[in-house]
């Protein structure tokens, strides 16, 4: 049974910094894509990037790549969000995302598994 854990969510200031994580477990497969998502009130679910299982990344164009970086610990199967510079507007939960795809997808509807999600607030 796949699981994903997300941790390192919480409370921040604007301009502040946070270090998001994913643990996987149960995958059947040793090669699958890990994606980090948000929920945000003023945009809806947004895709923030996705790392394949040799460490190649996929940021959407219109992303916050330049304020966030995604990483892979294949060793660990743990995924990394690094938030920095944050503003009001990235409040909302964050969660992640595991398929066994044959190249990684920005898109949620390729994922069939999901973490619980973690609250993210920045005031």
């Amino acid at each position: 049974q796949v699981q994903l854990v997300e941790s390192g969510g919480g409370s921040a200031q604007a301009g502040g910094s946070l270090r998001l994580s994913c643990a996987a477990s149960g995958f059947t497969a040793p090669h699958y894509c890990m994606a980090w998502f948000r929920q945000t009130p003023g945009k809806g679910r947004e895709n923030l990037g996705a790392v394949d299982s040799d460490g190649t990344t996929v940021y959407p164009a219109d992303s916050v790549k330049d304020r966030f970086t995604i990483s892979r610990d294949k060793d660990k199967n743990t995924l990394t969000l690094q938030m920095n510079s944050l503003t009001i507007d990235d409040t909302g939960v964050y969660t992640c995302a595991g398929d066994i795809i044959g190249s990684c997808s920005l898109s949620a509807s390729d994922f069939d598994h999901w973490g619980q999600g973690t609250q993210v607030t920045v005031s």
